[in-house]
This record gives structure tokens, sequence and C-alpha cells, in this order.
């Protein structure tokens, strides 16, 4: 291009969609970086080499400085001047993040066992026996993704609105962690049977043990992904 009006004008419907390739990009480094740290692939302490990371997924440093940026802001990270970016997720933050999903999960189970609606419960009763196929077969992925759906589906089933925003902060940790912790097939099987009672407690509408058993559940949950990565 020689910089004439003309060339401006034919460039403006590229610049227009940059940004939003950008943020894609930005967005898959960022959790392809925290699923790494999480999992122990990058340990505390490590420090970052942007240009071999970059290099490793094939792109530029800019999106990887900006998805550095967020983990910086999310406490798995801390940049130093003139020395780098060093990763500070450590057993402790670990062992925090898994008390402050306890606490809040627990809550919320309860508020579902006193609040739910019936069809919500046979939505949970649904999802057991999903997750009961899931595991029969040693689908993994599908797992997954139904660990999350019944721990959703409580969520809704409460109606703590309040108490699912404070959640929300650290939906990316927990499925971050569920993958590293589910990888296991005893803890596989042991996490459904904890998934099946909390359920009974929920459509039973036992409030007490419904917080119970949620809170044991996650804490086991955090201590086995801190014992896996630490």
């Amino acid at each position: 291009m020689d910089g004439s009006p003309a060339d401006a004008v034919e460039t403006r419907p590229t610049h227009t969609l940059e940004p939003i390739k950008l943020k894609s990009l930005r967005e898959h480094v960022h959790d392809s970086l925290r699923q790494a740290i999480i999992a122990g692939r990058l340990k505390a302490g490590m420090r970052l080499n942007e240009r071999q990371l970059a290099s490793e997924l094939g792109i530029s440093t800019s999106p990887l400085k900006e998805a550095l940026r967020q983990l910086e802001s999310e406490g798995l990270v801390r940049t130093e001047a003139r020395r780098g970016t060093f990763v500070t997720f450590s057993a402790r933050q670990a062992e925090e993040m898994t008390l402050a999903r306890a606490a809040l999960e627990s809550i919320i189970a309860r508020q579902a066992a006193k609040h739910g609606a019936e069809d919500a419960f046979d939505g949970l009763r649904s999802i057991i026996e999903e997750m009961r196929t899931a595991l029969a077969s040693g689908d993994v992925q599908d797992l997954i993704v139904l660990n999350e759906k019944f721990h959703d589906a409580i969520h809704e089933a409460s109606g703590c609105e309040y108490l699912r925003r404070l959640q929300n902060a650290q939906r990316m940790y927990d499925h971050a962690a569920r993958v590293t912790v589910l990888s296991r097939e005893e803890v596989r099987r042991a996490s459904f049977l904890e998934h099946e009672a909390i359920m009974q407690a929920i459509v039973t509408r036992d409030t007490d043990r419904a917080e119970r058993l949620m809170r044991e559940h996650i804490v086991l949950a955090g201590n086995t992904h801190i014992e896996l990565v630490f």
C-alpha cells in the first residue's frame, strides 16, 4: 500500500473485525495458561519466558501479554520489573480457593433444599442418571460436563442470585481443578457417590445434610487437587 486515501478505505473493514479476533485469541491463550498453572504443569516460582511461550502456542507476544495481565489480576502470576513474570499459584492459594468455594456451595445447596421446586429436583435426578451412564462408559469429558451441569442445576434451584454471582468469580478455577481431579478413576467413582448423596439430601429437603455433604465434597475434591498438583 502507498498510504493513499483509497488504501485507507480498503483496510477499514479489516481493522473493524480485528479486535474481535484478538479478543477470542486472548481468551484462548488465557484459558490455556490458567489450566496449565492450576494443573501444575507451570509450577509456582517458575519464570514464564514470553517468547518461548508465544512460540509454543504459535502466536505473537501481544495476546500473550494481555493474557498474563489477566492472570496477574487473578493472583496466579506476578510480574516484576526487569525480571519477568513468575507463577505464584501455590498450595496455600489453592486451599483458600477450596475453602471459599466450600463455604459458598454449601450454603447454596442448603438453599436449594429449602427453596427448590419439584421440577428442579427432577432435573437433578436426571443429571445423576446421566452421570451414572458416563461413569460406566468411562467418558471422562462427558462426566466433567455433567459435573458442572449438576452444580449449575443446584445453583439454579437455590434461587441465590447474590451467592451465585460470588461463585461465578471462581468458575474457571473450578473447571481447571475439576479436569485435574477427575483424571483419576477412583476419584470419579467416589465423586459420583458424593453427588448422588447430595442430590438425595436436596430432593428430600434435608437442609442440614445437603449443606454438610456439599461442604465435605468440595473440601475432599480440593484436597485431592492439592495432592495431585503440589
